[in-house]
């Protein structure tokens, strides 16, 4: 759980935590070891051998026709081109037939709201990954803020979170001869100056903290070695990671730039530090590499670890994610709150509450643009938009127009650009409703008249009406569906939302192939967005009355005619009523998560819309996790479970890749008091003998550098050493975390989970 604040104000040292003795747990038996060499000769001939009989089961005429609908959908040209402003230009990353790994290219304003943009490709990777010879995937772009000339472009060489960084001139559209150019690593980095980056990376192995995430930050000039840059600050090993950035505006602008570093000690509580970099300017102006200079000048924000710190100018807000007490103040667990930034200079911080939540309430993110801060609000899992003036003492208003079962989210165009300042980009999706993109305008205070990026029209409360600038079509049937919320009942009596998306005339007899989805954890909300890939392979699916002479004896045939159903399950251990609905599920409390799962999985039943045949489930990373759970703690519920690049083998997922870092939010399993009820939701160690299991489908990535492929394996051949029928694994070679470089690949995949699930509720 979350500690609780110091009530003195000083945050409390968990370094030093290490050095407290406590008992180990004892490392249970495991055949299968051998597995977690990744990359070894034996082990790659097992997962091709398990490849081949996933493939030769499930690679029909149907699966062909689901993935290349889901690749048709993926490749569309009528998807709205997103794009990020900087200068005058409009940047965007897409993928297509033509171009599977993707173009990096930009456009104008006048270009971009036009029916048929035309863009100016700037690095096309199909191209450049042939002419070097490595798959690279794309991993985003850093444009320098002082003349928008270059860029820190990031590219990995499988799809993992390591990536290679290089300096391209937008200019001359190359990447620049004897530029930044940092080796592939799990690297953050941050302009400074024309010259100079702030950069985390690997150097070597004291480099890295035992979570495999840089640990040193290092000044970086051109034509420098990363190896020569000096250290400007650093963090123990056994935190999670540093992490830099920095707000350094055009070369025009009054505003102060200034840098970022942050210890993040775990997933959920860090030490931010700043620096006005005119202060570690010499008299050249250039920004200084004297080691010395920079660690004299750290101001530390001095609050308690468990409040996330945003910057923006010269205000700092806070999100306490426990109750922040204090002798002068008391600020709610998910509140926000405001000061001035000469307060936390002086140590005097005295912070002025703006949005405070309630029982069905939530803050999920804020956006700045230079008058204004929005809020995005969540109530009962509804989106809500609300703005804050500083001007008039951050005093709130509703932003209007947002549907109900629809997700809604606000970016700000530029607000370093005159012309765009309060300009800002509204984003709205539902499980039936494809995006549409509007650009709208927040009037400053004083009510100037300024022209911005489009011509939008004004309300008299003084906001813009937004304008529709694109619209996504709709690349799957939505006609007779209908999307409802429902509330089950957890065994400790908490109400658990979910959406439901099915047939408008649904029979509710039980017998209705349905689709359940979660996450639970990280404080990860889960809300409406249209989804064509779940669309294709799972709501456009209807049953036929072929012959399904794949079901078991025993089992009831699904009648014909029936549409896939599929449900969103907003569990805790997510962030859907704020940090408190996250951490509620945390460590010791985490099989609360899981008892919501299956309580909303018995709601469905209960109330007729399937039965436990009938009933699949689906999920990966934490998700994965949890449909794990349901497999071994909940099999009588699920005719079929699809469990993707999971964590399932809780004793040693500390040791497996970036599984270190997680230990906030599931405990460390090498203590026998966290062993103790870690062991509870471990599914590789609760599989019981003679136990009748649902059919299960394990899939996972070679190259995925964060959970990695090895509990995956584990499990699968766990299962299917123990004799455990109906046992499948497929592991892609590329792709990451995600198991999707391209669209093609993204496309195979999850035809390979929709395609198993569908099989195995329907016999078809």
């Amino acid at each position: 759980m979350r500690k609780e604040a110091p009530a003195d104000n000083q945050k409390t040292d968990t370094s030093s935590a290490a050095t407290v003795p406590r008992d180990a747990a004892p490392m249970p038996h495991d055949e299968n070891l051998w597995l977690e060499d990744i990359h070894g000769d034996d082990q790659m001939a097992w997962v091709r051998e398990q490849n081949a009989k996933t493939i030769a089961r499930f690679q029909d005429d149907l699966f062909d026709s689901i993935a290349g609908d889901i690749q048709t959908a993926l490749d569309s040209e009528g998807k709205i081109p997103m794009v990020a402003k900087r200068g005058d230009d409009y940047f965007n990353f897409w993928r297509d037939t033509k171009n599977p790994k993707g173009m990096w290219r930009r456009t104008t304003w006048d270009s971009y709201v036009s029916d048929s943009p035309q863009w100016e490709v700037l690095i096309d990777l199909d191209e450049l990954g042939a002419a070097e010879a490595t798959p690279w995937v794309w991993a985003g772009a850093s444009v320098r803020r002082s003349d928008n000339s270059r860029a820190l472009v990031s590219l990995s060489p499988d799809g993992g979170d390591a990536h290679r960084v290089r300096e391209f001139d937008l200019r001359t559209k190359s990447f620049v001869v004897g530029g930044f150019d940092l080796p592939s690593a799990k690297t953050r980095f941050a302009w400074l100056d024309d010259d100079t980056i702030i950069v985390a990376t690997e150097t070597d192995e004291d480099s890295l903290t035992t979570s495999s995430y840089p640990r040193q930050a290092r000044v970086l000039t051109r034509g420098q070695a990363i190896a020569d840059a000096p250290i400007v600050a650093e963090v123990p090993r056994e935190h999670v990671a540093i992490f830099v950035g920095s707000d350094v505006g055009p070369a025009d602008s009054d505003a102060t730039d200034r840098v970022f570093a942050i210890d993040a000690i775990d997933f959920f509580n860090s030490r931010p530090s700043f620096i006005d970099l005119d202060m570690v300017t010499d008299e050249s102006g250039s920004v200084t590499t004297d080691a010395s200079a920079w660690e004299k000048t750290w101001t530390l924000v001095d609050v308690p670890t468990d409040v996330e710190v945003g910057f923006d100018r010269d205000f700092v807000l806070f999100r306490p994610q426990s109750e922040w007490n204090h002798g002068d103040f008391s600020i709610p667990a998910g509140a926000l709150a405001v000061a001035d930034i000469a307060e936390v200079r002086a140590g005097t911080i005295a912070p002025t509450v703006i949005f405070s939540p309630d029982a069905h309430t939530a803050l999920q993110s804020w956006t700045w643009t230079r008058d204004y801060l929005v809020l995005e609000l969540l109530a009962d899992v509804q989106s809500q938009l609300v703005v804050l003036d500083p001007n008039d003492n951050f005093s709130s208003s509703r932003l209007p127009g947002v549907p109900a079962n629809h997700m809604v989210g606000l970016g700000a165009v530029d607000r370093h650009d005159d012309t765009t300042a309060n300009d800002y980009w509204l984003v709205s999706t539902g499980f039936l409703t494809p995006s549409t993109l509007s650009y709208g305008r927040l009037e400053p205070s004083n009510g100037s008249e300024e022209a911005g990026g489009a011509d939008t029209a004004r309300t008299t409360n003084g906001y813009s009406v937004p304008e529709i600038i694109k619209s996504a079509p709709a690349l799957v049937p939505s006609e007779g569906f209908s999307v409802e919320q429902h509330f089950a009942t957890s065994e400790d009596g908490t109400k658990i939302p979910y959406f439901q998306i099915a047939d408008s005339a649904l029979v509710l007899d039980g017998s209705n192939p349905t689709l359940l989805d979660g996450y639970g954890g990280f404080e990860v909300s889960r809300s409406p967005v249209y989804s064509p890939v779940m669309g294709v392979g799972w709501l456009g699916r209807t049953t036929t009355a072929a012959g399904r002479p794949t079901i078991p004896a025993g089992r009831p045939t699904i009648p014909a005619g029936r549409r896939g159903v599929y449900v969103l399950a907003n569990i805790r251990g997510g962030g859907e009523y704020g940090p408190q609905w996250h951490t509620s599920a945390m460590r010791e409390n985490r099989m609360r998560a899981y008892e919501d799962y299956a309580a909303v999985a018995r709601d469905l039943i209960e109330r007729g819309v399937t039965s436990p045949k009938s009933l699949a489930c689906a999920g990966g990373s934490n998700g994965g996790l949890l449909v794990g759970n349901m497999l071994t703690q909940h099999p009588e519920l699920f005719g079929a479970i699809a469990c993707g690049v999971p964590l399932l083998d809780m004793r040693r997922y500390t040791k497996l890749s970036a599984g270190y870092s997680w230990k906030a939010e599931y405990g460390d399993p090498d203590v026998a008091e966290d062993w103790a009820f870690i062991q509870k939701f471990s599914p590789y160690h609760l599989l019981e003998e003679g136990a009748d299991y649902p059919p299960v489908l394990f899939w996972t990535a070679t190259s995925d550098d964060r959970v990695g492929p090895v509990q995956a394996r584990k499990m699968a051949a766990r299962m299917q050493g123990r004799g455990i029928s109906d046992v499948w694994f497929f592991e892609d070679t590329e792709g990451g975390h995600s198991a999707a470089s391209d669209n093609k690949q993204a496309a195979f995949t999850r035809a390979l989970s929709y395609r198993f699930l569908w099989n195995s509720l329907t016999g078809e």
